[in-house]
Formats: C-alpha cells, structure tokens, sequence
C-alpha cells in the first residue's frame, strides 16, 4: 500500500554563461569530468550539498555513478576549481545567467527556465548521467483535514495535474502525460542515472560529514 505518491522529478545540470565563456577562451562542458580541468579554476560554483538538497542530489549522483574513491577523487579534483559554494540550489544557475561566474552546477528547473527568459547561458545535460529527486505529496497521520487532505492528493495524482507539472517539469509521473520541452535532450529519462533512494538517505550523514571535513572552507557566509 502506497504512503505517498511522486509528482515530477528534477535532476542535476550546468549552466555555462556563453559570453562570459567566450571572453576568457573557455569552451563548454560536456561531462562532469570536464569541470576538473584546469581552465575551469575559480570559474565553477555549485550549492553546498549540506544546506541544499540540489547540491547533495549531485554529490550522491557523483557516488553512485562513479563509485566512492573515484567520486571523492572527482570532488576533490571539482573543489580546484570552485569559487565558492552557495546555500542555494539555483544560486549558482542564477549568478551563471547574470554573468557572476561561467559554470554554475544547478538543477534542470532554474536552468531552462532561464534560458527560456533570454539568459545567455547554454544548458548541459553531462554525458555521465544526473544524480535526481522528485517532488511528491502525502497525507500527514493525525491531520484534522483528512476529507480536504484526501480531495487534494486524488487530484495531485490525476492526469489534469500532472500536465500541470509538466509545464515546469520535463519528468512527470504519468510518463504519457509529459510533453517535449524545449532545452531538454529527446531522451531525458537516459539523463537520470539509477537511482538508490534508500542508500542516499541511509548514507547521507556520512557523506554530508566528509564532504563538509574536506570542502567547507569555500563555502559562502550565511545572509
């Protein structure tokens, strides 16, 4: 018996400023493994994976995609590169489009959706695949709008509603709901790597304390 049910789903992208680019010489990205080169130092910023869920959704993707001493070994060879680590999921797609840096690791959402705004940014989906989340609804145990709580997940989880995500989202639940959107690859679904929710919640604290151990240093000061 299900205890909640998923909306859409949002994963992990670049957004590559192409002016800013072209005035230092620096080419895109095609690949996570791209952003360790050394002509991408000081150019990248990413949200910090402790205070974001975007920027551990890209750390946990890091993990499984490239296993664990491989996927620190990236991080450590990214942190080179970094300018600083923001507390905000679509900061750095936000201070890539305004010219702040070149490379801003963020998620699809802020991405195409800047773009879309007449941001001069290119979107990158990396060829290694993307770390995901979803968003998803639920009724809370003890609520004392269960009939109210009831009518709004029966609609949340209809076809109306999930072409309602689909304005915003590329991944919805209802796959046949979901149209083409501009600035996605044809196969989005390929983008999204298999994804192991239970490890990534089981091995969060972990991560997020290693993590914070060897990279904290540039993280930005809380407003």
């Amino acid at each position: 018996e299900p205890h909640w049910i998923g909306l859409d789903a949002f994963f992990s992208a670049i957004c590559f400023n192409k002016v800013e680019a072209e005035k230092h010489g620096i080419p895109a990205p095609t690949s996570w493994a791209d952003l360790t080169k050394p002509i991408y130092k000081g150019k990248v910023i990413m949200p910090n994976p402790s205070s974001s869920g975007t920027g551990y959704l890209s750390v946990a993707g890091w993990l499984q995609t490239m296993g664990e001493k491989q996927g620190w070994q990236f991080m450590n060879g990214l942190h080179q590169n970094i300018d600083r680590y923001t507390h905000s999921g679509s900061a750095p797609c936000k201070l890539a489009a305004s010219g702040e840096t070149v490379i801003g690791i963020s998620f699809d959402f802020p991405a195409t959706s800047l773009k879309a705004k007449g941001a001069p940014i290119e979107v990158v989906f990396p060829k290694e695949g993307s770390g995901w989340d979803m968003e998803a609804a639920a009724i809370i145990k003890g609520t004392p709008k269960l009939e109210a709580a009831k009518q709004l997940l029966d609609f949340a989880a209809t076809e109306q509603a999930n072409a309602l995500y689909n304005k915003s989202f590329a991944v919805v639940a209802i796959p046949d709901v979901a149209q083409p959107r501009a600035g996605y690859p044809a196969d989005i679904k390929g983008q999204m790597i298999d994804n192991d929710f239970s490890w990534a919640a089981r091995e969060r604290n972990a991560i997020l304390a290693q993590w914070s151990a060897s990279f904290d240093g540039k993280t930005e000061a809380k407003q």
